[in-house]
């Protein structure tokens, strides 16, 4: 009888292991994980409408932020004022609405303004509307095509340039406002009217204009509690409402808002003028505010991923929904005489950082800014058009983002960048995006035929250094270079590059096939002189370069065939798969009947092909079980024949036979003291002088698939690792105890004194299997009856009895059911091991001093994720909690370091 899926109540007769499924009770699931992407109730039990409180404070402060930019963009394109309210109104309510990016704002925005503005001075506003309309048509025509994610294959530095380009053209043109002027047609005469312009100023805008800038600026960086009382008011609003202020009480004599009524407001005409023309202008409208949406887009699934406290699960965009919403609004607005709509980075990014949970709040913002539209026109009548132009202006100036521009830098593409950023300034924005993929394209063909060949001689070797792209182009070259190379020496070649076609590695691997039949070594590297191949393999790379470990089942690895050289060295070669070894001539199968994948297996990861320069070389051996620490005994590894020789010189005889496991042993020993070693030497010699002083101790399961550093990212020195079959804690004094394991806690909380032990279980755990497999007559088998596998089993019939009784909460990881029992099981014996920790005397008594934390992870193999028990649960001992597994997010850099 084997053991079922847990229940609250024990089974009565026999069932099937689906009827057994389906008395698992579904976990509680936490509020928020009801709702859908509109904020309101999902699923059958979901009535009625509700918004969330969030979404509503999240609102206003967006639409604070709307209104004022909203004016200014209008008045930077030259456009009726109204026109600017009503794109940010149809943009939250008709995109808002239809769009694919929940928490994504829409409206006029920076982007356009240049070419709206030159929409409008060369077809009129009225038609100008029109071609929003089209523009609106060709957008949700693309999106019906489902080419949404095209855009993301522009370049960035491309995106940016163009960004920055409309970013100074913007600024050139309220520079004369804010000077009490007018703007010029394009950049270019701004620039050469700016000298005039200064020499006629307007006092009164200067000084309005100043101020505006100098609260916009001053506004995040005010100080103290008083700061952050004051900056739950959006700097552009107050920057705005001060300077309107001060100008009223002043009596300054300025140019203001004026709103016509809206029974005068301008609708689309009919579009007048050359064909081609209009083509062009709705092609760029659609462009740029195509592109524009859907990397803000992007940009606001960042955001939201890395909202340190969510609250709800927002959907990923998705982007060919959004670009039809995105249509869907420019057709609207355009229709009701307003701007051309894009989704807007500055807005959005305020209505992720203000809390909202559902697209919800993009919708409220429009409706408040329609509603300020119809009633507060009064109000709006008197801001001074100076303090919108310098609004604008510093929107203009932030566009040349510096973040970006080292990135670009960072990338090389800062010859992109430039020439994108001075087309659109002095050509156009379509000009200057079409100038820019030309560039673009130009610098990525010759990047990619550019490649440097060289050769010189160390210490007798001969080392030939290809940097960049290895093409057909470059053959001719590297074949030249190759056969310079005396047949009696011996070759490194060091490939620098990302690319390799056909035809370059064909040349490459003939190449090295005849060097090696000469008799001599020939080697590929990488630029940190770790071996990329240990000669030309034909097995499948697919997973290849972070994996370079044995026993990885991206292709079928066969025995490694043995050829002696002339100076009684060896030369490995990887043959094909279907070709029998050297040493093994029954066709690549151990006698055992084994496949060829399992011929060779061991637990270390540490190869040849693992760079030199990768900080993951360190030996998980090192790290995790310190020589000194008989307790720290680690049962992961594989044996393999003649195991106990591996002191010998790694090179061999020609007649000489080495096992496929010892040659392995040896790749990696050696592969360790040459790419490795030298890089952790000074870290181990500083470690055997202070001696250990690990931080927690990690008591894991032996299971090959788990390399606790690489999981825990720790290094030598981090870890005092206990490793044994199921993760066990044996009772203190129970039958068949363990003391090597009390012996490795006792050493590691009260010698070493620990601040935390975690136990970590796995999924596909075997023991639990075998946990569950397990005869119920099995339990009455005194402690020296059945296998020493069997006997230690037996300390974790706990976790079992605790799955199948119900006097606790199930552990669960968040957010979905246990796959299987097994993996039930494994979660429950994390909670019950870190219960058999608090019988330890030496885990007690630092539990009670408050010095001892205990926590419990799972890690899920298949998914490379990992999961740790809920906050509060088990940490200082008390696990009365609910028994939650929650899945640990990545974080950012900056995260990691805090």
């Amino acid at each position: 009888m084997t053991a079922a899926i847990p229940t609250r109540t024990a089974p009565t007769e026999p069932a099937s292991p689906l009827a057994r499924l389906s008395r698992l009770r579904r976990p509680r699931r936490p509020p928020h994980e009801d709702r859908d992407d509109r904020g309101g109730r999902g699923g059958r039990g979901g009535r009625g409408f509700r918004i969330a409180g969030a979404d509503v404070s999240a609102s206003i402060s967006v639409f604070l932020i709307a209104l004022p930019l909203s004016l200014g963009i209008a008045l930077a394109t030259g456009a009726p004022l109204q026109a600017g309210l009503v794109a940010a109104a149809v943009g939250g309510l008709v995109v808002g609405r239809l769009g694919g990016a929940p928490l994504q704002v829409s409206g006029p925005a920076a982007g356009l303004t240049v070419v709206t503005a030159d929409l409008i001075q060369q077809f009129g506003w009225r038609v100008t509307c029109a071609i929003t309309i089209c523009a609106g048509f060709a957008q949700l025509g693309l999106a019906a095509l489902r080419v949404a994610r095209s855009a993301l294959a522009v370049s960035p530095a491309i995106v940016h340039g163009m960004l920055a380009g409309i970013g100074v053209t913007i600024a050139l043109a309220q520079l004369h406002i804010v000077l009490g002027g007018t703007p010029q047609s394009s950049a270019v005469d701004n620039v050469r009217g700016l000298p005039a312009q200064l020499a006629n100023l307007h006092p009164g805008a200067l000084s309005v204009s100043l101020l505006t800038i100098a609260v916009l600026l001053a506004w995040p960086r005010i100080p103290g509690r008083t700061g952050r009382i004051v900056r739950k008011i959006p700097g552009t609003l107050a920057a705005v409402a001060i300077a309107t202020t001060l100008a009223a009480l002043a009596g300054v004599s300025l140019e203001r808002v004026d709103l016509p009524s809206w029974s005068s407001h301008a609708l689309p005409a009919l579009p007048e003028g050359p064909v081609l023309g209009l083509l062009a202008a709705v092609l760029t409208v659609t462009l740029v505010g195509s592109v524009e949406s859907l990397l803000s887009a992007v940009a606001v699934d960042k955001l939201t991923a890395a909202r340190k406290k969510p609250g709800v699960h927002i959907p990923r965009a998705r982007l060919d929904r959004e670009l039809a919403g995105q249509g869907a609004g420019n057709v609207v607005s355009g229709a009701l005489g307003g701007l051309p709509i894009t989704g807007v980075a500055v807005r959005s990014a305020a209505n992720v950082a203000s809390g909202a949970v559902s697209r919800n709040s993009t919708m409220l913002h429009g409706l408040w800014v329609a509603i300020a539209a119809l009633l507060l026109v009064p109000v709006l009548d008197l801001i001074p058009l100076a303090a919108l132009a310098a609004l604008v202006m510093v929107v203009g100036v932030q566009m040349v983002n510096l973040v970006h521009l080292r990135s670009v830098q960072r990338n090389r593409e800062m010859l992109v960048y430039v020439v994108t950023l001075a087309a659109v300034v002095f050509t156009g924005v379509l000009e200057g995006v079409v100038i820019g993929i030309a560039v673009a394209v130009a610098v990525a063909l010759h990047r990619l035929t550019r490649t440097r060949i060289t050769v010189e001689v160390q210490d007798g070797i001969h080392r030939v250094r290809a940097r960049g792209q290895l093409t057909f182009l470059a053959v001719p070259r590297l074949s030249r270079v190759l056969h310079q190379v005396p047949w009696d020496s011996d070759c490194v070649v060091e490939l620098d590059g990302s690319f390799m076609d056909h035809a370059a590695f064909e040349a490459l691997h003939d190449w090295q096939m005849a060097h090696i039949a000469h008799g001599r070594v020939a080697e590929f590297t990488g630029r940190a002189g770790g071996r990329i191949a240990e000669p030309a393999t034909e097995s499948p790379t697919c997973c290849r370069p972070w994996t370079p470990w044995r026993n990885h089942r991206c292709g079928e690895h066969s025995p490694v065939q043995v050829n002696a050289s002339q100076h009684g060295e060896r030369t490995r070669v990887v043959p094909p798969a279907d070709a029998p070894s050297a040493a093994d001539p029954s066709g690549g199968k151990p006698s055992g009947g084994a496949p060829p994948a399992f011929a060779s297996t061991t637990a270390t990861p540490f190869t040849a092909d693992r760079p030199a320069n990768d900080p993951s070389t360190a030996d998980a051996s090192t790290t995790d079980q310190p020589a000194s620490d008989p307790s720290a005994a680690d049962l992961s590894g594989t044996a393999w024949p003649g195991a106990k020789k591996t002191a010998m010189c790694h090179t061999l005889s020609a007649g000489a036979a080495r096992s496929p496991g010892v040659r392995q042993l040896a790749s990696g020993i050696s592969s360790f003291q040459r790419n490795t070693a030298p890089l952790v030497r000074g870290e181990l010699a500083r470690l055997a002088r202070e001696g250990q002083r690990p931080s927690q101790l990690f008591l894991t399961c032996a299971d090959s698939r788990l390399i606790t550093s690489m999981i825990t990212s720790s290094g030598p020195g981090d870890l005092f690792t206990v490793r044994n079959v199921g993760n066990l804690v044996p009772l203190p004094g129970a039958d068949g105890a363990d003391d090597s394991v009390a012996a490795a806690i006792e050493y590691a909380v009260d010698v070493l004194r620990v601040e935390s032990i975690t136990v970590c279980g796995h999924s596909g755990c075997g023991a639990m299997q075998a946990l569950l497999n397990t005869p119920a007559d099995a339990d009455g088998d005194g402690p020296g009856v059945g296998t020493p596998l069997r006997r230690w089993l037996r300390h974790g019939l706990p976790s079992l009895e605790r799955m199948r009784s119900g006097q606790h909460s199930w552990a669960r990881i968040s957010g979905r059911l246990p796959a299987d029992a097994v993996e039930q099981l494994c979660l429950t014996n994390v909670v019950q091991q870190l219960e058999h920790l608090r019988a330890h005397e030496s885990v007690a008594r630092r539990l009670a001093e408050g010095t001892l934390e205990l926590h419990g992870m799972y890690f899920h193999v298949g998914e490379a994720q990992a999961y740790l028990l809920a906050d509060g649960v088990g940490a200082r001992g008390d696990f009365s909690g609910e028994e939650v597994f929650d899945r640990v997010a990545p974080t950012t850099l900056e995260e990691s370091r805090a």
